[in-house]
């Protein structure tokens, strides 16, 4: 067996590690525990994202359903209409991506709070928010004032966003008194 020190694919995968535990040492605990309460007290929770964003966003859907929350994701054929009361949160590192823009101004009109994952507060979609959790990371571009990354495109910025989530998913278990296999219950049995 070949020393895993040598092995190309061990060393970047150290290398991503490390740029992900800079990463999440640069976070803001207020701005997480904002977007906790905000999640608590919404009525109903909607997520959104683009692209690999979106995939992550899928995940704390599937987190917050497992522990009994109303939690939608925006574009699936069995959505319902966002109200007041409800909370959308969308993953997006640029914080500009037209259809997520128009759905912050659209929960907006109706009433309901907005929440952003994003690399860029002061976006469009951040100017519209009520909670930003202000991730470090590159955009798609690699935008010259972002953070330095070896991974292409926003892989840093939406493993930040996942760990990030998981992290909120922790927190609300811990607050709701929820154990693991309380939430196995509401895992999907149809697979």
């Amino acid at each position: 067996m070949p020393n895993q020190v040598s092995n190309p694919i061990f060393r970047q995968a150290v290398l991503i590690a490390k740029e992900l535990s800079e990463s999440v040492q640069k976070l803001e605990a207020v701005q997480i525990e904002a977007l906790i309460e905000r999640i608590l007290h919404a009525d109903a929770v909607f997520v959104a994202g683009g692209g690999r964003s979106g995939l992550v966003m899928r995940t704390f859907a599937m987190r917050l359903m497992q522990m009994g929350f109303n939690v939608h994701v925006v574009g699936d054929t069995v959505t319902p209409a966002i109200r007041p009361g409800d909370l959308l949160v969308i993953g997006s590192g640029s914080g500009e991506t037209p259809s997520l823009v128009a759905m912050a101004q659209k929960a907006k009109q109706i009433g309901s709070n907005v929440a952003v994952l994003t690399i860029r507060p002061e976006s469009r979609i951040g100017k519209l928010s009520d909670a930003i959790v202000h991730l470090p990371g590159s955009t798609k571009d690699q935008h010259e004032h972002a953070l330095v990354t070896v991974q292409p495109m926003a892989s840093l910025f939406e493993q930040t966003m996942l760990i990030v989530l998981d992290s909120i998913i922790l927190r609300l278990m811990e607050v709701s008194e929820l154990q693991s296999d309380q939430m196995f219950s509401l895992h999907a049995n149809l697979e």
